[in-house]
């Protein structure tokens, strides 16, 4: 990840090409603003007009998406939801799934990309930080809410690489220079940093007034102003306690974010797609029939072990008119999570809010928490079509209908290699052929040379 500090030569150059939601790139129109083709970093970050601020803004949130079909594809292939069948890409079927005890390669596009996407987005909040402090052009609150934004944005990246990389931890990136390397943190060093950004930007947000005043795309209807982005702040704070176990903190969180029982399991924040010019398309959308050669599958495991009459199974998968077969592994179903070329991806949404106050509530264990757990667990089963839980009443078997849930809940939403990991359960996913392996991290790019395990 060697980047210079320019424009062109950065993350930031996002603003002019995929950037500011299909609206294309008016920047070079207004003479008093920086053009980001020919301009030195120095220039924003030297008291920047409001103007410059949101150009940051937009290049930021569109960074979230980048190389994101490689996210689905790491945890989806690991976590046994899916086939990512690509004959040009044997590594795919090889390395993810570790056939004839290969191992993951930390050169790799699965490695390297998404740890790139992410660090050079969290360059790009370190800009907007850095830059925002020395505009005159803001108020108090105005700068509030843009450092509000910033490191929520900032931890949610942190996040996505620590999922990933997991037991070997990640680094710390120092500034706006992409060369800098802080000191590695261990996986508990990493979760404490997330948790620190929320917090930070949650208090920032407090104090952010009314509005912003920059602007946010469509997958940010009803959380783009302060007192929305600050729901979604909580709500990612309330994943991340969960990860932590720290299951009080999990129901404080929810109880300041957007969770709703009796509203539509789909709201929540969501990555957004167009056509529209110098916009992208849903990358991980394909036809749920498409060739065993470049195809979507969905693992047989999925619909196999699905509970009869769950709904879920025709909204997520598709059956296939032939059995898409490569590398050893077959299936007969299509994935159609995401039914078009525009459907957004949601970063987080009310159905796993729902499933992590029914999780707290098991887990923490105390007068009548399973019984309130089991009821949110019935929200999930009778939105999908099915009766109320008539297992246990006991913490094990609780734990076991809440991971269910959230499998054919957040099915291909980047969930269930984490959730199995966390619960020690790795061993409980399919072998798909003699040799393979489950995996529990990735490791950390080789040029980061951080000392990973």
């Amino acid at each position: 990840m060697k980047l210079l500090n320019t424009f062109s030569k950065s993350a930031l150059i996002l603003s002019c090409t995929a950037l500011l939601w299909g609206a294309g790139c008016d920047i070079i129109k207004i003479k008093d603003r920086p053009d980001p083709n020919n301009t030195e970093l120095a220039t924003v970050l030297n008291n920047p007009n409001k103007a410059d601020l949101n150009t940051l803004v937009g290049g930021t949130v569109s960074g979230l998406r980048t190389d994101i079909n490689l996210w689905y594809i790491d945890c989806g292939m690991i976590g046994r939801e899916m086939y990512r069948f690509l004959a040009s890409e044997p590594r795919n079927t090889g390395d993810l799934l570790g056939k004839e005890n290969s191992q993951l390669d930390p050169g790799s596009f699965y490695t390297t990309r998404p740890w790139s996407a992410y660090y050079t987005n969290i360059r790009m909040t370190n800009i907007l930080i850095q830059s925002s402090g020395t505009s005159e052009a803001l108020s108090t609150e105005e700068l509030n809410g843009i450092l509000g934004f910033a490191k929520t944005i900032q931890a949610y990246e942190y996040l996505q690489a620590l999922d990933l990389t997991n037991d070997n931890g990640i680094r710390a990136q120092v500034g706006n220079d992409i060369n800098s390397v802080g000191d590695p943190l261990s996986k508990s060093e990493g979760f404490d940093l997330v948790v620190s950004l929320l917090e930070d930007g949650a208090s920032d947000l407090g104090n952010a007034g009314n509005s912003f005043f920059f602007s946010l795309p469509s997958g940010f209807s009803g959380f783009n102003t302060p007192a929305g982005f600050l729901q979604f702040n909580r709500a990612l704070r309330a994943r991340v306690a969960a990860y932590m176990q720290d299951w009080q903190t999990t129901l404080d969180a929810l109880n300041a974010s957007f969770i709703d029982e009796g509203g539509d399991l789909k709201t929540g924040v969501y990555h957004d797609f167009t056509t529209n010019p110098n916009d992208q398309t849903n990358p991980v959308f394909a036809d749920p029939d498409a060739g065993s050669g470049d195809s979507w599958v969905a693992h047989p495991s999925f619909v196999a072990d699905a509970e009869a009459g769950d709904n879920r199974i025709a909204e997520k998968v598709k059956l296939r008119t032939t059995t898409a077969s490569l590398d050893g592994l077959s299936s007969d179903y299509g994935l159609s999570v995401y039914g078009s070329q525009t459907t957004p991806i949601p970063i987080i949404r009310n159905a796993e809010l729902i499933l992590l106050r029914a999780e707290a509530l098991i887990n923490r264990n105390t007068g009548t928490d399973l019984s309130d757990a089991t009821d949110r667990l019935n929200i999930i089963r009778n939105a999908a079509g099915l009766t109320d839980y008539g297992g246990p009443q006991t913490q094990a078997a609780l734990i076991d209908e809440m991971l269910n849930q959230r499998r054919y809940e957040l099915f291909f939403e980047g969930h269930r290699w984490i959730d199995m990991r966390r619960y020690n359960r790795l061993d409980q996913l399919p072998i798909d052929r003699p040799g393979d392996n489950v995996w529990v991290s990735f490791p950390i790019p080789e040029q980061e040379n951080l000392g990973q395990q």
